[in-house]
């Protein structure tokens, strides 16, 4: 009997990883995150515990892994830009073209099933916490992208300015949420969104644009 293709393991592996966290979030939706155990989930799931954790170190992995595909997009944007703009330039762009799609990581998204999944991690304060070390992973990378493309702003200048447009980005996109939450039209809110992302850009560009970002 031979051994299954590597490309066939790992499709199951990702379908079983999908399947685990499907069934997590779902959960934790319907009963709140800190009432459903690591059993629970497993055993819904028909995984073992040991399995579980083979694929989600923690559980708050099990929700926060939807968001890890954006993780060092503002880096990617920064060195992927065309030539004629600059870095806080094509992350303006970038950010306006997600708030047009109305990507879920920008908060923009009416989905009820977005905004669910949005307010599970706003309000729960263990999830909230690990948000926080996807965007320090955030600005270590946008902050390295920056120095790549301006070598002589030194090391202090392209940190700050990572940390304040990564700091904007994310409450922007709480703003955003908050609103659709509320019941405001998401016409509206595109609206509101689109202005503010010109606004924050435009302050943190009084203050960093005179050193080339």
């Amino acid at each position: 009997m031979t051994d299954e293709p590597e490309g066939l393991r790992a499709l199951k592996k990702q379908r079983t990883r999908q399947a685990i966290a499907d069934t997590a979030i779902g959960l934790f939706l319907r009963n709140g995150f800190d009432r459903v155990s690591v059993a629970e989930i497993a055993a819904a799931a028909e995984v073992s515990k040991p399995t579980l954790f083979r694929y989600f170190p923690t559980k708050e992995e099990l929700v926060l892994h939807r968001m890890a595909d954006h993780l060092g997009e503002a880096a990617r944007v920064v060195r992927e830009r065309p030539a004629p703009l600059t870095p806080l330039a094509a992350l303006e762009r970038h950010q306006l073209e997600r708030l047009a799609a109305h990507d879920p990581v920008t908060g923009l998204c009416e989905e009820p099933e977005v905004l669910a999944f949005m307010r599970l991690v706003y309000d729960t304060p263990s999830l909230s916490s690990h948000l926080l070390d996807y965007i320090g992973h955030d600005i270590d990378a946008l902050a390295a992208a920056l120095a790549e493309a301006l070598p002589g702003a030194g090391a202090l200048a392209p940190r700050l300015v990572a940390v304040q447009f990564i700091g904007v980005r994310q409450e922007l996109a709480r703003l955003n949420w908050q609103r659709l939450d509320g019941g405001t039209p998401v016409e509206q809110a595109h609206r509101l969104a689109v202005a503010e992302t010109v606004e924050a850009v435009a302050l943190l560009r009084g203050g960093a644009g005179g050193r080339g970002f």
